[in-house]
């Protein structure tokens, strides 16, 4: 159902879809798999900034929370409340919570050796993302393609709580517009939309950038969801029913099709950054350093022809209406508008399931990456063929998360 042009773009869907099906998406597929790519150094045991993380699946302790006085008697303490209903329902349903959304962190003792060998380089400091310290102790490389993102049973209040700062206190959104989510499924949008409608082009990208991650998260948890769960083995695929209660025009007031709609936008954004960072990646002295130099060589050659052909799209976003306007006024919303992405990059340090943590975080962090290499063209423009990159950087995480969140 979702057809035709995109707002604020030249672009329509079925370009998109033809483009990447058929041309982008096997290469950079391939690309992923690769060993630079598939290992991304992330800390996940960051404490929530912004409340006290009061989940009874949190994921430090997935356990009913003990009584604070000091005075129950141990027998009672232990005994009276794990036989009521609701602890037993709660318990079964953190355990599977804490099964699906346990982070798999085996690493095998080569790959180990081999990463401590890779290139490490300063993170530059008009970063869009609050970096983890990838040096802190409690930082530690994960294997993409052993962690894919799918459902995880994270769910309810918790999640919800998650998505509305994010829309609520990050969105430049007024405070009398209706706010995008509720408990509920049915909610109405109508406030939203006409409100997205009237803002500026610069506040009106961040919102959909925002809801088209909102997007991509919900279609891999309905595409890889948990259709069947026994002793003899874990069935994963398509649920229509879930995909359809986010994304169906009927049952989300007509809703869906946008969401979808800002899913293309957001690809756009990060399309257009792949076609502007092409300079950094073509110097003789870059590579994507694993220690295997045939390798290296090979995906090196893939990732430029990626670029190139991320560059040949006929129909790219044009990011010069961003910050066109008075230089005071822009410089003051582009800073706004790097602190309100920041502030969301923290806020998923909050996320009570690791899983969902691992993916949030390298997605945010794609797309903070991306919109680093759009306001940072002049700098790009300089880059020396040979020699270092001082004016513009990317670090080995920001370049494994840019590309692993445009392939999501």
């Amino acid at each position: 159902q979702v057809t035709g042009y995109l707002d604020d773009c030249t672009c329509d869907v079925e370009t998109i879809d033809a483009f990447n099906n058929y041309k982008l998406f096997p290469r950079l597929n391939e690309l992923l798999q690769s060993d630079y790519f598939r290992y991304y150094k992330v800390n996940l045991q960051k404490p929530c900034p912004f409340w006290e993380d009061s989940s009874h699946c949190g994921m430090r302790d997935c356990a009913v929370q003990p009584c604070p006085s000091d005075e129950v008697p141990d027998g009672i303490r232990a005994g009276s409340y794990k036989y009521s209903e609701e602890a037993n329902s709660l318990a079964e349903e953190c355990e599977e919570a804490k099964r699906l959304g346990a982070v798999d962190d085996s690493l095998s003792k080569e790959t180990r050796q081999a990463v401590l060998q890779w290139a490490q380089h300063d993170d530059s400091s008009d970063s869009f993302c609050e970096a983890d310290d990838i040096h802190s102790p409690d930082a530690e490389y994960v294997d993409l393609l052993l962690n894919p993102e799918r459902y995880t049973g994270y769910k309810g209040p918790d999640a919800w709580k998650i998505w509305n700062s994010i829309y609520e206190e990050n969105c430049f959104k007024p405070q009398n517009v209706k706010r995008p989510l509720a408990s509920g499924r049915g909610e109405s949008f109508i406030y939203l939309t006409e409100w997205v409608s009237r803002v500026c082009v610069e506040k009106r990208a961040f919102y959909r950038l925002i809801s088209g991650l909102h997007a991509s998260i919900n279609i891999h948890l309905s595409a890889r969801y948990l259709l069947q769960d026994s002793w003899s083995e874990k069935k994963w695929g398509p649920n229509v029913t879930e995909f359809q209660q986010r994304f169906d025009e009927a049952l989300t007031s007509g809703e869906g099709p946008r969401r979808l709609k800002n899913l293309y936008f957001l690809y756009l954004i990060e399309l257009r950054a792949l076609s502007k960072v092409l300079p950094f990646f073509e110097r003789p002295g870059f590579q994507l350093y694993t220690g295997n130099e045939r390798q290296d060589a090979e995906m090196k050659h893939l990732l430029l022809e990626i670029l190139h052909l991320a560059k040949s799209f006929p129909l790219h976003f044009d990011e010069n209406s961003f910050f066109a306007g008075n230089k005071k006024e822009a410089a003051k919303l582009k800073e706004e508008f790097r602190l309100h992405f920041k502030n969301i990059s923290k806020i998923m340090d909050c996320v009570g399931c690791f899983k969902c943590r691992l993916w949030g975080k390298l997605q945010t962090q794609g797309l903070g990456t991306a919109l680093k290499i759009l306001f940072s063209e002049n700098l790009i423009e300089k880059i020396p063929e040979s020699g270092p990159s001082y004016g513009f950087q990317l670090t080995r995480q920001e370049i494994v998360a840019l590309f692993n969140a445009f392939g999501r």
